[in-house]
């Protein structure tokens, strides 16, 4: 069943992609009156209830210790679509990369829920081959971006096969092009030092892909973002990734992570023994200076209702599940957003 829905939404994708060309299409799009939208959001394990043979899903079925079953199912879709409507004030985001998503089918029902059918998102995704089943995949908005071209990118660190990197190259009503990267690199579960390697393996393999887009041209407009699973000072991407500071000189085909300076004044977007910045946003040059769209600072989406409050300690983002219990809350990690303008 979850071969067929993603041929069927694989099918869909390539006819509205390409659907009477690219010009005809521009003519149709919107200019976002208050600035082009981007962000970023970890779900934090949005899965069916539907046992998958080809993944490790059992903990997120009826039967698991801690049932899944319908009704949580549906909670969910419910919260993660709040939070969602609430990241833009002033409207939808019009990209949003996700991660920790199973399936075609569980981003189908999100977009069809009350609170996001308004926003008539369709849907860029590409199995993976990760065990756990965890994918990351792009929602867009057709009325303002038109996708040209998307790819999956996969690192391969020591033989070993990562997470693939989702690309997708796209045009807005200004006529400016867009190139967008939705990450999920390895996580540090079994020690920092442990898996570290993946995860500068997988910022290297990007920067060589970025470096090929700069050599056709050096002033694209790139946006990078996603959960890292590293902090913004980190070597990933500090050196392997090779991103700078946002008050570092800004030159052509350099790539300026906005999460580095508020990091540094202790913000965050996941909380484990204080605040990590897992979930960044990356931007080449040329969406700081030299062209006519600008970046703005990096804004964490943090609504008080979106949080748990413990008897010690400030405030965090408040899980679905943890520790074999079921809290009904949203995810672990905070959603990030940008505007261009």
């Amino acid at each position: 069943m979850r071969r067929f829905i993603v041929g069927i939404y694989a099918i869909l994708l390539v006819g509205s992609v390409l659907f009477s060309g690219c010009q005809k299409g521009m003519q149709k799009l919107k200019k976002a009156e208050n600035g082009f939208t981007v962000g970023f959001y970890n779900l934090e394990n949005l899965f069916d209830t539907t046992n998958d043979p080809l993944i490790n899903d059992e903990e997120f079925l009826p039967e698991a210790k801690v049932s899944w079953n319908s009704e949580r199912y549906e909670q969910k879709l419910k919260n993660m679509s709040r939070v969602i409507a609430a990241m833009d004030t002033l409207s939808f985001p019009h990209i949003l990369g996700l991660s920790e998503v199973e399936n075609m089918q569980v981003l189908y029902d999100l977009v069809q829920t009350a609170a996001l059918k308004k926003a008539a998102y369709a849907i860029i995704h590409v199995a993976d081959n990760d065990p756990r089943g965890i994918e990351v995949a792009m929602l867009y908005r057709p009325e303002f971006f038109i996708p040209l071209f998307q790819k999956t990118l996969q690192p391969v660190v020591e033989g070993k096969t990562n997470r693939h990197i989702l690309y997708v190259k796209g045009i807005m009503a200004t006529g400016d092009t867009l190139h967008v990267f939705a990450n999920h690199w390895t996580s540090r579960f079994g020690g920092y030092e442990e898996t570290k390697a993946a995860r500068n393996g997988t910022a290297l393999f990007l920067r060589n892909s970025i470096d090929s887009l700069f050599k056709i041209n050096p002033s694209a407009q790139i946006i990078i973002g996603g959960d890292f699973n590293d902090n913004p000072e980190d070597a990933s991407m500090t050196e392997f990734l090779n991103t700078k500071s946002t008050q570092d000189e800004i030159r052509p085909s350099m790539l300026y992570n906005l999460a580095l300076e508020p990091h540094k004044k202790g913000e965050g977007t996941l909380y484990y023994k204080g605040w990590d910045f897992f979930d960044q946003i990356i931007v080449s040059s040329a969406l700081l200076s030299g062209s006519r769209l600008k970046a703005s600072p990096i804004e964490i989406v943090k609504k008080e209702w979106m949080l748990f409050k413990p008897s010690q300690g400030e405030a965090r983002p408040n899980r679905t599940m943890s520790g074999g219990k079921y809290y009904g809350g949203f995810s672990d990690h905070l959603p990030v957003i940008i505007r261009l303008k």
